[in-house]
């Protein structure tokens, strides 16, 4: 979320809010959010990409029968998201107008940003974590009782460590790194930005030329938290964010990384707003995939 000044502070890198709602809905209850069916609502954008990943969790998961899910429209404003998609403006189970109210139902003066994805508690309405990166691995790890039959292990104990530490610099050189060059409020901290992307763009490139998936032969959280960045490059971050080095049509193994995952059933469910733009269903098989060339970059514009 922006702060007081806005999104873009001149002179400065941009900086984003991590203080969020941390309690946690686990399987042995010991927050005092207990893991159960029907008792929440995950509340999401399909515009904002931390909201995305966790409806492509939910959905590869199985998950579907164990909570809800209301959905905002494509955008906010000042206040709060707002769920102007459902008849009458309201969301039909909390049967709130604004997201805001949930986060109010628990704390009446709540002073940060209200953002999605949010699960939201049904029987006092009030959200109980907006903590979206914790509370995607806590729908593969406390939520298991209620996976699908085959559901993927998205978050394999025997790869943790590894997994931490390819999702953390996913995100702050990638799915972060974006915002960092399109909300830079210097040319000097633009270059940076721009720079630590397309490094780590070309990383995750090479990477991927000697396997299916970022940790290996099966597709784990760190492909969801990529692919949502991915999805929306060309049509969002490279033209309106100038992460213009090249488009991602144009990095063959990332784009023939993309439209592989986007084939995989549950994770097709797209960005429906004016600023984002799914995917072909073409397929490229791994074995085809080659490392894209650096180019120059081209200057910042507008």
């Amino acid at each position: 979320m922006s702060n007081d000044k806005g999104y873009v502070e001149p002179g400065k890198s941009f900086e984003r809010d991590t203080n969020y709602i941390e309690d946690r809905i686990l399987a042995d209850g010991s927050q005092g959010w207990p893991v159960e069916a029907d008792r929440y609502r995950l509340v999401v954008a399909r515009a904002c990409p931390w909201a995305n990943r966790a409806t492509i969790v939910r959905r590869l998961l199985g998950l579907e029968s164990a909570f809800s899910m209301g959905i905002c429209g494509p955008t906010h404003d000042k206040d709060s998201w707002t769920f102007d998609l459902d008849p009458g403006g309201r969301d039909p189970v909390l049967g709130y107008e604004r997201l805001q109210e949930a986060f109010f139902a628990r704390d009446p003066e709540y002073p940060r940003g209200i953002t999605v994805p949010a699960m939201v508690d049904l029987p006092t309405k009030a959200v109980v974590t907006n903590d979206f990166a914790q509370m995607t691995l806590d729908f593969s790890t406390e939520w298991t009782a209620f996976h699908r039959d085959g559901a993927p292990d998205l978050y394999p104990e025997h790869l943790r460590d590894e997994m931490d530490d390819v999702m953390k610099r996913v995100f702050t050189e990638i799915n972060n790194g974006v915002y960092r060059c399109g909300f830079a409020g210097s040319q000097e901290s633009y270059a940076s930005a721009y720079d630590r992307l397309f490094t780590a763009l070309d990383w995750v490139s090479e990477r991927l030329e000697s396997r299916r998936y970022l940790m290996g032969d099966t597709i784990t959280e760190a492909d969801v938290r990529l692919f949502t960045t991915l999805a929306r490059f060309d049509a969002v971050y490279h033209g309106h964010f100038k992460c213009n080095r090249t488009k991602l049509t144009e990095m063959p193994v990332l784009w023939a990384y993309a439209r592989d995952l986007f084939q995989t059933p549950g994770s097709a469910t797209p960005p429906t707003s004016r600023r984002s733009s799914g995917t072909t269903t073409s397929s490229t098989p791994t074995s085809t995939r080659r490392r894209s060339c650096r180019s120059a970059r081209t200057p910042r514009s507008g």
